[in-house]
């Protein structure tokens, strides 16, 4: 059975850039810029699924950021 939809979490990476794991899968990617990620996310999704009744019909990214604030 076709899943609706496959989540990534997204987070800056500390040496800048942006990482993306998905939730539930061994999937992880990375890029320098937030266009340069949805590409490579995608990617990374083509080539995880191969079987293409298998591949997810849509890709969250779900944008995750941290705020420290003093005390």
């Amino acid at each position: 059975m076709r899943r609706s939809e496959i989540i990534f979490e997204v987070v800056e990476s500390q040496e800048g850039g942006y990482e993306a794991r998905a939730l539930g899968e061994a999937i992880f990617t990375e890029a320098e810029t937030l266009e340069e990620l949805r590409t490579n996310v995608r990617e990374a999704v083509r080539c995880h699924f191969e079987k293409g009744e298998d591949r997810p019909l849509l890709i969250r990214l779900h944008m995750v950021k941290d705020e420290v604030l003093s005390a």
